[in-house]
């Protein structure tokens, strides 16, 4: 699961660099077009890099996984397979409300089947694990759907408020779960 996972987010990032394309001209104002679409590219390629490292510490906390646990991972998959097509979006679009705004529905419904997939593979491993024990209540799983919620609205406000709250979610989420990694080595 795990490799495959690696793989899929492998090629999602190469999608999303293969979308920009270099600005017509030599000179350092031929890139201010192009700036929301590489302002664009840094979100996606950080959030896409969150779910990786997150991912990779979760996966090493699990001991097994079943149907449920792989059709969950796929869900994650799905929603984070169109992060290259809403990341191109919003650039090419200048955050415009409603590119902003389905950015942020990806977003949202990733971070859901995220959570989705810690509640399968927390299934499998019971509440005695060591998987429940370094997830906890998961307060910043939680926190960021809050956010994602929240940040939709105000896509129709003020798009770059809503951006705004996007960029919180990822700084939230910067530092990798060290929950994981202190009780593996427990």
């Amino acid at each position: 699961m795990e490799a495959f996972s690696d793989g899929v987010l492998a090629v999602i990032i190469t999608i999303m660099v293969l979308e920009m394309k270099p600005p017509g001209g030599g000179s350092l104002e031929a890139l201010r077009p192009v700036l929301p679409v590489f302002l664009s590219y840094v979100l996606s390629f950080v959030f896409l890099g969150i779910y990786w490292s997150n991912h990779h510490h979760l996966l090493h906390a699990v001991q097994r996984v079943n149907g449920a646990t792989l059709w969950a991972n796929l869900h994650l998959l799905f929603w984070l397979s169109l992060v290259p097509f809403t990341t191109a979006w919003m650039g090419d679009n200048h955050f415009t409300s409603w590119t902003v705004a389905l950015y942020g529905i990806v977003l949202l419904l990733a971070a859901i089947a995220y959570y989705i997939l810690v509640r399968a593979l927390l299934a499998v491993h019971g509440p005695a694990s060591t998987l429940a024990a370094a997830i906890g209540n998961d307060r910043k799983g939680k926190v960021s759907i809050a956010i994602y919620i929240v940040a939709l609205p105000l896509a129709f406000v003020r798009p770059w408020i809503s951006a705004a709250c996007y960029v919180v979610v990822a700084i939230i989420w910067l530092i990798p779960d060290r929950r994981i990694e202190k009780r593996l080595s427990e």
